[in-house]
């Protein structure tokens, strides 16, 4: 039997865990990633002291939904585009949504990359893995991307970072790939105070730093920013495979402005 591996990481990049238990539960009617159960069973950690609730698999798998979806339209009008995915964890979008042209980026910390090379070996020459932190911008230099069109895919990462590291970031992006497109997941500024009582944060130490309530308020940091959608959960039109009581949730959800925007996805043009 081979030997399990080990996770040693800081409490932030820890987190990268929830996503992969969560996409890896062959029991979710919306979304279910069957590379992510392999890698489940290949990592040497007690997933279940993570205590992560059933609401919250459920909203991770429509986030991975949603951003899959967003990346395969890009793709079909941008066939030989640029992807760059920050924060990427041990999600295998790549592999989900590959089109046989895009030049593919997948970006994180040090100890997240090498962790992942574990399981991503690297056999296509289209896909690229870069350890930085987002926040050292230098890394820019490494994507090339010239001519391409490029789409930004940041799940799960903005609401980890301050207001001024967000904001140096969008405009970096804005400078070295102009026109570039982002789309993110975001908490509400409320919803970023509370989201440390999270069980599965709680456990990680992880701290959030970033929300937004308004999200053409990024507009007004710098010309030619553009929002394209703002996109809730309640939205999602796969809620009918969920039980009564989660579509009972998710209609009551959607009556409340304040509520959908907790925390959803913003998708714009830099």
């Amino acid at each position: 039997m081979n030997e399990k591996t080990k996770i040693t990481l800081t409490p932030e990049q820890e987190t990268l865990l929830i996503p992969l238990y969560t996409k890896a539960q062959p029991g979710n009617p919306l979304f279910f990633d069957p590379k992510a159960q392999d890698i489940l069973s290949q990592v040497d950690y007690d997933f279940t002291r993570l205590r992560v609730p059933y609401k919250t698999v459920i909203l991770v798998c429509q986030r991975a939904k949603k951003l899959d979806a967003v990346t395969r339209d890009f793709l079909a009008g941008h066939p030989s585009g640029s992807v760059l995915h920050l924060g990427c964890g041990l999600d295998g979008r790549f592999w989900r949504v590959d089109d046989g042209r895009v030049e593919w980026y997948d970006l994180d910390m040090p100890p997240v990359i090498e962790l992942r090379q574990r399981f991503y070996p690297a056999s296509e020459q289209r896909y690229h893995m870069i350890a930085s932190s987002v926040t050292d911008l230098e890394w820019v230099k490494l994507v090339i991307a010239a001519g391409r069109p490029v789409l930004v895919v940041a799940e799960g990462l903005l609401m980890y970072l301050g207001e001024a590291d967000v904001r140096r970031l969008l405009l970096q992006l804005q400078e070295a790939f102009p026109g570039c497109r982002l789309v993110a997941d975001v908490f509400s500024r409320m919803t970023a105070r509370s989201a440390t009582r999270h069980p599965a944060l709680k456990h990680t130490g992880a701290r959030i730093g970033w929300g937004i309530d308004d999200p053409r308020e990024i507009e007004a940091w710098s010309p030619g920013t553009h929002l394209l959608e703002e996109w809730f959960f309640t939205q999602d039109p796969d809620l009918d495979r969920l039980s009564p009581g989660y579509r009972l949730a998710y209609k009551l959800a959607g009556a409340f402005k304040m509520v959908q925007r907790a925390h959803r996805i913003v998708y714009y043009q830099l």
